[in-house]
């Protein structure tokens, strides 16, 4: 097979090749002979072409991962070696080999400077391709929307009073920290289409035709929010309540929510316009006090974007309250802080709420001020009863014990620790 039978006394590649068993190399030689063979290259090497069609990534994020794995000789040919160090740093790397090699993957003019423009080319490029056709129906956002809401999360220092802004390799790791489907997409580049590549997954939003105009869940949020969440659970998520629809009231809400006993999206759209809400692992049942596990979270889409999981500072992490009369324990749902001081709150009466900065997630005040008035309400059945019952013992043990296979994403977006504490 020419060069991938290789001999070579390089030291990085002997070092990598020790990644991999006898049979991980063994897959590795047919796929470079695979990929080789349409470079018309007499199995030494593999060309732009066939590179980029088989992995199907996109440019200029295609072309970037190309120059990375040649190791910028831009002499359009990746060799065997090439590709067995490269998969060794980027799948089997420490967690700062991987993210310093998707880091260099935004450098996308290989100048060795990264620009706020760069992160957005980026980000058009996933968005584009997971969501390649968009006809603008109700419900749907359009793309620079949620590009510019994701980029103006991080912090961008300002680079010499020029008018674009750099981006270091700390900045860059708060952006993963806060945006994970960026950081789960980009970690999976050379893993094959055909077999779900994770960060491409975005779920069935499940709801009726009558709801589209008032849906404040798009599928690119979805992506977004699904970040942190494994597989099985990106597969279809139920409209369970909508207050435009059912009302705002606090016992319909209750009511509706109470067949699907599954992780719940609660999302609220406020009348300043933002955006904002929480991922519920637990089901919202009556308790008074704080409830859930480390798998909580809380988010905002608009104008910002970004996830903000639990910080291990405490565990006020669920609250779910009806029909009690003290001034102790208010009546409503929320998530994080403490009482009368929530991360996000929503009262039983549903038309008043709050949200301020909060120690169990690290986030900030999440609306315009803290005193919010909601203009919509949504919940969604992450994995509902129709998902449940595609897999054998679909409910039983945690998350990481019920998806096996989806323990290497945790780790990749920092979750896996935090869901076994």
């Amino acid at each position: 097979m020419g060069n991938s039978e290789s001999s070579s006394t390089d030291p990085r590649f002997i070092s990598a090749t020790r990644a991999f068993t006898q049979h991980g190399l063994e897959e590795l030689r047919t796929l470079f002979g695979s990929l080789a063979a349409p470079s018309q290259s007499n199995g030494k090497f593999i060309n732009p072409s066939a590179f980029k069609v088989y992995f199907r990534i996109p440019d200029p994020l295609g072309d970037r991962m190309f120059d990375l794995i040649t190791r910028n000789r831009h002499d359009q040919k990746l060799t065997f070696e090439d590709l067995v160090i490269a998969k060794a740093t980027y799948e089997k790397g420490t967690k700062d080999e991987i993210e310093e090699f998707i880091f260099q993957l935004l450098d996308i003019n290989g100048n060795g400077e990264f620009a706020r423009s760069d992160v957005q080319a980026v980000l058009a490029a996933i968005l584009a391709d997971l969501f390649p056709s968009k006809d603008h129906k109700p419900g749907s956002s359009s793309h620079p929307r949620l590009l510019d809401a994701i980029v103006s999360a991080p912090t961008f220092p300002t680079d010499g009073g020029r008018n674009d802004k750099s981006m270091s390799f700390e900045d860059f790791k708060n952006l993963c920290d806060h945006v994970p489907s960026f950081r789960k997409y980009l970690g999976s580049l050379l893993t094959p289409p055909d077999s779900g590549r994770p960060g491409s997954q975005v779920p069935h939003l499940m709801y009726s035709e009558g709801f589209d105009s008032k849906i404040i869940l798009t599928e690119e949020y979805a992506w977004l929010i699904g970040g942190l969440l494994t597989q099985a659970e990106l597969e279809e998520w139920k409209l369970l309540y909508h207050s435009s629809y059912h009302g705002l009231s606090f016992s319909t809400f209750l009511g509706n929510i109470s067949s699907d006993q599954g992780p719940t999206l609660l999302l609220i759209k406020d009348t300043e316009g933002y955006i904002y809400g929480g991922y519920a692992s637990q089901p919202w049942d009556k308790h008074s006090d704080f409830y859930g596990d480390m798998k909580c979270f809380l988010f905002q889409l608009h104008p910002k974007a970004s996830i903000y999981r639990p910080t291990g500072a405490n565990n006020n992490l669920q609250w779910c309250a009806y029909n009690y009369s003290s001034d102790s324990i208010p009546n409503g749902i929320g998530f994080g802080g403490r009482v009368n001081h929530f991360g996000v709150f929503l009262s039983a009466s549903f038309d008043s709420g709050q949200t301020f900065e909060c120690t169990t997630f690290g986030s900030p005040c999440l609306s315009k001020s803290n005193r919010i008035c909601p203009e919509v309400i949504e919940c969604w059945n992450v994995f509902p009863k129709e998902a449940q019952q595609k897999g054998d013992n679909a409910l039983k043990g945690t998350v990481l014990e019920r998806f096996k296979e989806d323990r290497h994403m945790l780790n990749m977006v920092g979750l896996a620790n935090a869901s076994e504490q």
